[in-house]
């Protein structure tokens, strides 16, 4: 899952970086609100984590331009300001939820993760797909008892396919949630690591789970 921070204080925003790639996140950061806006405007990011008091362009103004232009990152407030009429406008200006500071990362950690399971209408904490259970909370994933050795970005990939199981994922997509979107994209760098993933599979009995659709993508399901 990828996520946007932007926070003027160099500190704070280190802090919530550091944090969130703790618990695998793909992570990038700014420091001023038109920075801010010129990342988020690729729509790749699942979660963007933003300050309301930022120099340059406030983050208000970067979130309702970021809705004008149909942005579908969620959106977590951060601000010092707790009056009723400050998170009514957070919230009406296209904000899924309001953290005041002071706060524990732990606070905002448990925050992502509820926004990341409504944007990919996952209501637990864990996602079933026959004998595949994937921990979203715990960041691992089980055959009946047996858990995968898998790394964080096989993890992470995974991750990805299950929270939109029975859909089709761009290779695009997949590289821009595991790498720099950024970046130009290797040509079968995608495609070595769902061979790995599926090896990994395969040797817990999870045969044929990831799915290739030519031309389109990879699709996570249970087989028929």
């Amino acid at each position: 899952m990828r996520i946007l921070v932007v926070e003027d204080y160099k500190p704070l925003r280190e802090s919530i970086v550091q944090a969130l790639r703790e618990a695998d996140y793909t992570v990038e950061s700014a420091a001023e609100g038109r920075t801010g806006l010129w990342h988020a405007q690729d729509d790749s990011f699942d979660v963007i984590v933003l300050d309301i008091m930022l120099p340059g362009l406030d983050g208000l103004a970067v979130l309702k331009q970021l809705r004008k232009a149909s942005v579908r990152a969620c959106v977590l407030i951060l601000t010092a300001r707790d009056t009723t009429e400050d998170r009514v406008r957070g919230l009406d200006c296209g904000a899924d939820d309001y953290l005041t500071k002071p706060f524990a990362l732990a606070e905002l950690l448990a925050r992502v993760r509820a926004l990341l399971r409504r944007r990919y209408q996952q209501l637990d904490l864990a996602i079933t797909i026959g004998a595949l259970t994937v921990d979203t909370c715990g960041k691992t994933a089980r055959s009946g008892d047996s858990v995968l050795d898998l790394s964080a970005r096989e993890y992470a990939l995974l991750e990805y396919l299950a929270l939109r199981r029975g859909e089709v994922v761009t290779r695009d997509d997949i590289w821009k949630h595991l790498y720099d979107p950024n970046a130009v994209m290797e040509s079968n760098v995608v495609d070595v690591f769902i061979g790995l993933l599926r090896k990994k599979l395969d040797r817990h009995g999870l045969t044929g789970f990831i799915q290739t659709r030519r031309g389109q993508g990879y699709m996570l399901e249970k087989p028929d």
